[in-house]
């Protein structure tokens, strides 16, 4: 009968592997969206408030 010593070197290697697949692939999501370009409003908003809605406080 043969005795096999199990260690937890096989596990830490699996975790370690899906840990860096998980990095790499954040780190990809990011470098994508880093390079697309979202539209912008091209003028600005303004919005004119009538002064009858101010009201003074003294």
């Amino acid at each position: 009968m043969q005795f096999t010593k199990n260690t937890s070197s096989s596990r830490n290697k699996g975790l370690l592997i899906k840990t860096l697949l998980i990095l790499v692939v954040v780190i990809g999501v990011i470098t994508l969206l880093g390079k697309i370009e979202f539209p912008y409003p091209n003028k600005d908003v303004e919005k004119i408030i009538p002064n009858e809605k101010f009201k003074i406080v003294k």
